[in-house]
């Protein structure tokens, strides 16, 4: 996995210090703190990691661990659109394997990657709670039921022209 290297400015390491301190150091609180500098920067670069390992006194590689265990922490950027295709058993059965095919086919990536431009990134998850509306698809906080591959340009339509 290539890791893009990012330099940190002063003011995003005071954040980092800043958020550890909120939880006092505590190396126990090592999943909070990583959730809230994911909510700030938007993802957890190496970089990040290395500050958080230096306030918690926590090595980097359990850290790198933790974030790599966890489906919610990313350690490259999201795009500005990031598409989610739930892969709940309900979802599955009901095809959304066929709908995250046409998703990686219309975008050209792969789960986990980013578009060139970091409009879309494409990301699937084990389960958004609605499996009524099976399969189900979101896009950023927009929750898309019913989703069949034919939808799948529609979809993405309505974020291409800014919408």
């Amino acid at each position: 996995m290539s890791s893009i290297k990012i330099e940190l400015r002063q003011e995003d390491v005071n954040k980092i210090k800043e958020i550890c301190t909120s939880f006092n150091n505590d190396p126990q609180e090592l999943i909070n703190v990583l959730h809230k500098c994911q909510e700030h920067f938007g993802y957890l670069p190496a970089e990040v990691q290395e500050v958080i390992s230096n306030e918690l006194v926590v090595p980097v590689a359990k850290i790198y661990g933790v974030v790599t265990f966890y489906s919610f922490f990313t350690m490259t950027p999201k795009g500005k659109h990031p598409v989610s295709i739930c892969m709940g058993t309900a979802c599955y059965v009901r095809g959304a394997e066929k709908v995250l095919d046409e998703f990686k086919k219309e975008l050209g990536l792969q789960v986990g990657q980013t578009t060139n431009d970091g409009k879309f990134s494409l990301s699937s998850l084990r389960c958004v709670g609605a499996c009524g509306l099976a399969p189900v698809v979101m896009v950023g906080d927009k929750t898309y039921g019913r989703v069949a591959p034919d939808d799948v340009r529609n979809i993405l339509k309505e974020y291409e022209e800014g919408k």
